[in-house]
């Protein structure tokens, strides 16, 4: 792999350059620290074959349009993209292989699985996300959680997310309510709660290490290496 890091300033770039190490053929981060380029113009064209972002949603424009002067596969491991946003990522899917999901362990991947059976199992149960994450993140609910309720959707498909509950008002049997905390240094954390009358079950994911993460981005960057273009996730690995 000839790998380029977009966000290779940060904590989840840094640990991905750790995994690479002479596979990556290039560096961008907006900071500018440690000699990085800022830009894609200022790091110019290089003979990558892989581009790895974990910087920002808003730079995913610059990201997407560099993948594609390469002709190149793309790994998308920023969260918080507007819908617009996410638009350009499908579009670029019709260009070249773009793998894009909320959360690259393969743990939430099987949860999502476990969700959707679940959900499946128990019609008519009230179910609950609860995910919690460091205080430094700027994006609430995460990403992660989005995939937990989409997934659930896929098998409830009149579902309606209810993101952080407040004010009057009776729960409905549609809203899957969403709640975010955020604390101190926790890598992540995501339960479901599902609820009958009668019984309850609780499925949770807890990341020890944002290692877990840099190894999924490197498994999904070499799982994509040589597909055809198209949209990829962890379930696509799951197959």
């Amino acid at each position: 792999m000839r790998a380029v890091i977009c966000g290779a300033n940060g904590a989840m770039g840094k640990l991905i350059d750790g995994i690479l190490g002479d596979e990556v053929w290039g560096r961008v981060s907006i900071d500018g620290e440690n000699g990085v380029p800022k830009t894609f113009a200022e790091l110019g064209k290089v003979d990558a074959n892989m581009i790895i972002d974990f910087s920002h949603h808003a730079a995913i424009a610059d990201v997407l349009n560099y993948a594609i002067s390469l002709n190149c596969p793309v790994v998308i491991g920023t969260t918080g993209h507007t819908a617009a946003e996410k638009e350009l990522i499908y579009e670029a899917a019709k260009q070249i292989p773009v793998f894009y999901s909320g959360n690259m362990s393969l743990g939430i991947a099987v949860l999502c699985r476990l969700a959707k059976q679940a959900a499946s199992f128990f019609p008519d149960a009230d179910i609950e996300i609860v995910e919690a994450h460091h205080t430094r993140k700027v994006d609430a609910p995460s990403g992660t959680a989005l995939m937990l309720f989409n997934a659930i959707k896929e098998v409830r498909p009149e579902a309606v997310a209810n993101c952080g509950r407040a004010g009057e008002g009776k729960r409905t049997k549609e809203e899957i309510g969403i709640s975010s905390l955020r604390l101190g240094n926790v890598v992540g954390v995501h339960e479901i709660h599902i609820h009958t009358a009668t019984q309850s079950l609780t499925l949770r994911h807890d990341a020890i290490t944002r290692a877990m993460l840099a190894d999924g981005a490197v498994d999904a960057a070499r799982f994509i290496e040589c597909k055809p273009k198209g949209l990829y996730n962890m379930e696509s690995i799951l197959g």
